[in-house]
């Protein structure tokens, strides 16, 4: 973390807040809640956590406005319209940068002559850029990634070691790509035959937009035909599983272990949170939220959320998580009456 120093007032002024206390407080680094030091600053952006401002020694807090009134003994608040958006503001500016790549080509890479590479470019060692593949300006191709033929490599984009991007592939401009991702392997296509299964030819590409972020490990297969498209400012957590002709379409959240099936589409600023999982052939409609471990097997409109297997709307989902405990208190109302006709039949 940079050393530098910060008081109140500054940080106020960058992330638009209000101060409630000593605007010359000074803090000299960062920190979650709990472990904060008295020199450092701090976030709780939900009325729920109210409890660990009682606990912290963060000398400065980006609070929500529900906790406006809180005590400002021994530190300073910040009241912010969107805590968790200044927190990251104030952060970056705290965050060393990662050390510069070598511009060039390592020794040990591998670069067909046929290659288009742009100005500014690091190649790592180990890498391999097959015939006609384009790397554009200041991109940064990381040791024992594999370009394949004809692919793209957008301008500005890091990819971190070991990422494969396979043939007639591109990436947009400014992306970050963790290691271990594939993008174009083969999607799943297999039909019986006289004499077992029989591979169908994916023939497809896979286009990544511009400004996506894609997490470790995480693969997006080749369409059928056609393409799989990533749209522009996708972000995508580690080990994600993207099928053949899928299209996710702008500003949308995937998280750890979802998986999409063949064929569907995803609107715009949809969010899968982890291990939910989408059926193939349906549509999600914009701003669609999907809780951890569900299962859509069929269409949603735009602004759903749903949740559970098979996924179901929030109001039906936990209307039918409170209906045991209604049964219960039915049976308990049952025997009760049926204690009564007992004791009245005698």
């Amino acid at each position: 973390m940079k050393q530098i120093s910060m008081n109140a007032e500054k940080i106020a002024e960058i992330v638009g807040g209000s101060i409630c206390g000593d605007p010359a407080r000074i803090i000299n680094g960062v920190s979650g809640i709990k472990d904060a030091a008295s020199d450092q600053l701090s976030f709780v952006g939900n009325k729920k956590y109210e409890d660990q401002l009682n606990t912290t020694n963060a000398g400065i807090i980006l609070v929500c406005k529900d906790l406006a009134s809180a005590s400002t003994e021994n530190r300073t608040l910040i009241v912010c319209e969107n805590v968790d958006f200044a927190f990251a503001k104030i952060t970056a500016l705290f965050a060393e940068e990662p050390p510069a790549p070598v511009i060039g080509i390592h020794p040990a890479a591998v670069v067909d002559p046929s290659a288009k590479i742009g100005q500014n470019v690091s190649i790592g060692a180990n890498a391999v850029i097959e015939a006609g593949a384009e790397i554009a300006d200041n991109a940064v191709i990381g040791a024992v990634c594999y370009i394949g033929h004809d692919a793209k490599i957008g301008a500005g984009t890091i990819l971190y070691p070991g990422v494969t991007v396979m043939y007639r592939c591109t990436v947009g401009a400014k992306c970050i790509i963790h290691p271990g991702v594939v993008i174009g392997a083969d999607g799943f296509g297999f039909i019986p035959g006289p004499q077992g299964l029989v591979k169908v030819p994916q023939t497809g590409i896979v286009c990544i937009g511009n400004d996506v972020e894609i997490g470790a490990n995480t693969t997006i297969d080749r369409a059928r035909f056609g393409k799989t498209v990533i749209k522009d400012n996708v972000k995508i957590d580690d080990q994600v599983m993207v099928a053949h002709n899928v299209v996710v379409g702008e500003s949308s959240i995937l998280v750890a272990q979802c998986g999409i099936a063949g064929s569907s589409e995803l609107g715009r600023g949809v969010i899968l949170a982890g291990q939910a999982g989408v059926n193939g052939h349906i549509t999600i409609g914009d701003g669609c939220q999907i809780a951890g471990t569900s299962s859509v097997v069929k269409s949603l409109p735009p602004g759903s959320i749903a949740l559970g297997t098979p996924a179901e709307p929030q109001r039906d989902f936990l209307g039918r998580l409170a209906l045991p405990k209604k049964v219960q208190k039915l049976d308990a109302k049952i025997k009760e009456l049926e204690a009564k006709i007992k004791e009245l039949s005698k």
